[in-house]
């Protein structure tokens, strides 16, 4: 089963044995009387770059989840999506119930049958079947696996991990293959979510941000130390600015969203992230009152969450709880009279996840889905991303839209040892956010460039600028496991590789420019609620996500998959195209306090440079750190009211 962290593993690549895969023995079970067909999306990726160590012991246990095709099968789903989702399709906007969507595409009972059937002979125990017949889990032995879908259970070491994994594509009989959409639990590798807020010291240890700070972008000039006697070096000859404390509510809607009588109203934002923070209700609403926004009226915020967590050893809740602040603060601090509705996943395993987005659309209550949370594609499986897209299609013809940020490690070349993208911010049914860094001035006038940081600390005499390296920048690029959707031809360059091009937009993501959120914290003095400036494209989705509020309010109703409409307005006006020299300065200062909560231990100084993002790079129109641009106010109307 796989699962998914905040804690990042490089990838190593590993030779194959001798005993290559090629070589292993037949499959066991496999019957050359009945005639069996590949199960899509089972083969392990990785195989490639694996050692293998011998065969898995036949009386291994084995959980799995054998997911069920739409009825009708996918390519009638995408179909439609692709109606219900192209501006010029006269179907536009003609979007289903969740009961219309079960009626019309959900695996029937018939189908069901036919594979319980079929896995109990195969010496397999049905355990369950999802309320949707969404997926049938299953237990049993390794053999009893290797017989059913025909496969050669392994073992196997992969970036870092001992797995049992089959040596190839599992089979299944012809009669029940178009059922089949995918399996999981064949392959026991396993991966964590990334959440990508990107702070100093994650909650609910205490942090705070040393001062001197920028009230708005520029305020004060980084001369000096905070003693205010010490000078400061140049950075490369130019005096820079301190950082800005944190960007609030009403300075992130003077930047984007301008003069508006909108506010979201009627329209529900759905936040998803593991676990739930206990303080996340009382948090939200101080923050707001502090920053001058009105809180939250009766029943606008709401939480959904199980009846228990599960593998918190493995997932740290407490580094969830910062997550679910910034959502939560954001979204509402773009859309003050938007409802927001927490759904949390039971732990940060994706078969939870998986539950949580399901659930989401099955209950059809939210227009948006804002999704904080990812790892690189070379961690992914693909019977998950099977599962994960099935939920995103339905979403589209519900029109639901769903957003992910899109990573914090720019190209991952430094974190992981390939260029990559994200998923499932990579998907082609979700809007990936990439990230900008934003000066606001005092009058809300909004410059940016692209996120991308390199971090200089000050030298111990005092007197210049020591660097350290890349630090974190907006993630972006090119997919290795999606071509290249329709809706992106003749915005993407024409020269760039052909795989689904990452992000779609961006927004302020620079935890420099970042927002100021409010937090219940454990300090050395006790646990009390405190502010801090935090970043990531943790910080562009919901600001996205509450911007867009907007337009769905003004359009009345949902739109679904966003991206054709995104596209399709790129070089129009509605996105401001982010440029290399947007910003004047080339990076700001920050002291950060060297015990995280005051400067009884002292203050460290660091210049954290603008758009260095690793390889990636701002250019004119599309570009690989902030997409098809940043959205302005045009954005806010640019869909027409439905009639």
């Amino acid at each position: 089963m796989e699962k998914r962290t905040a804690v990042r593993v490089a990838t190593s690549a590993m030779a194959v044995t001798a005993l290559a895969v090629g070589c292993l023995a037949a499959a066991p079970g496999a019957e050359a009387k009945t005639p069996r067909k590949a199960v899509p999306n089972s083969k392990p990726t990785w195989l490639a770059r694996a050692s293998h160590l011998g065969a898995a012991s036949t009386a291994a246990p084995v959980h799995l989840r054998v997911y069920l095709a739409p009825n009708g099968g996918l390519d009638a789903v995408k179909a439609a999506v692709r109606a219900v989702s192209t501006p010029s399709s006269p179907e536009y906007r003609q979007f289903l119930s969740s009961a219309e969507y079960q009626a019309r595409f959900a695996p029937t009972s018939t189908a069901v049958g036919n594979v319980r059937t079929w896995l109990a002979g195969s010496g397999l125990t049905v355990t369950g079947v999802e309320a949707h017949n969404r997926y049938v889990t299953v237990s049993g032995s390794a053999a009893a696996a290797q017989k059913a879908f025909g496969v050669s259970l392994q073992r196997y070491q992969h970036d870092g991990q001992s797995v049992i994994a089959p040596s190839g594509a599992a089979t299944v009989p012809s009669s029940i293959a178009g059922s089949v959409l995918s399996v999981s639990g064949l392959d026991s590798t396993v991966h964590k979510v990334a959440h990508t807020a990107k702070k100093d010291a994650p909650p609910p240890a205490g942090f705070v941000n040393a001062r001197p700070c920028s009230l708005s972008y520029g305020q004060v000039q980084a001369k000096y130390q905070a003693d205010f006697h010490t000078p400061l070096p140049k950075y490369q000859g130019n005096v820079l600015a301190y950082a800005p404390c944190g960007y609030t509510g009403p300075q992130f809607r003077a930047a984007y969203e301008g003069d508006t009588d909108l506010d979201g109203t009627g329209v529900t934002v759905a936040i998803t992230d593991a676990y739930a923070a206990p303080t996340i209700a009382k948090d939200a609403k101080t923050y707001a009152t502090n920053h001058g926004d009105a809180g939250y009226a009766k029943g606008q915020f709401t939480q959904s969450v199980p009846a228990k967590y599960t593998h918190q050893a493995d997932c740290d809740p407490s580094g969830w709880y910062g997550e679910e602040t910034l959502d939560v603060e954001a979204v509402h601090a773009m859309a003050g009279g938007a409802n927001i509705k927490y759904y949390a996943s039971a732990s940060c395993y994706d078969a939870d996840f998986l539950d949580t987005l399901a659930k989401v659309v099955d209950d059809n209550q939210a227009q948006l889905v804002s999704n904080s949370w990812s790892d690189v594609e070379a961690n992914e499986s693909v019977d998950t991303i099977a599962a994960y897209e099935q939920i995103f299609l339905q979403g589209a013809l519900q029109g639901v839209s769903f957003l992910f940020s899109s990573g914090d490690n720019g190209d991952n070349l430094a974190s992981t040892g390939l260029k990559q993208v994200d998923y499932p911010a990579s998907d082609p049914y979700v809007t990936a956010v990439g990230g900008t860094s934003a000066s606001i001035g005092t009058n809300g006038a909004l410059k940016e460039t692209g996120w991308g940081t390199q971090k200089y600390s000050l030298s111990a005499d005092g007197k210049s600028w020591t660097p350290v390296g890349f630090l974190y920048g907006a993630g972006g690029g090119y997919s290795a496991l999606f071509n290249q959707p329709d809706y992106q031809a003749g915005v993407v360059p024409g020269s760039a590789p052909a795989g689904r091009a990452v992000p779609d937009v961006g927004l302020d993501a620079d935890p420099t420019t970042g927002m100021l959120v409010g937090e219940t914290q454990t300090f050395p003095n006790g646990v009390r609620y405190g502010e801090y400036r935090i970043g990531g494209t943790s910080l562009a989705s919901p600001l996205f996500a509450g911007m867009t509020a907007l337009t769905l309010q003004n359009a009345g109703g949902g739109i679904g998959l966003l991206n054709p409409t995104i596209y399709s307005q790129a070089g129009s006006g509605t996105f401001t195209d982010v440029k290399p020299a947007g910003l004047k300065d080339l990076g700001n200062v920050r002291p950060d306090y060297a015990n995280g909560v005051d400067a009884s231990g002292g203050i460290l100084y660091s210049v954290r440079t603008f758009n260095q993002d690793s390889t990636l790079k701002v250019t004119k129109g599309w570009d690989d750190v902030t997409g098809v641009g940043s959205p302005n106010n045009g954005w806010l109307t640019s869909v027409n009211p439905l009639s």
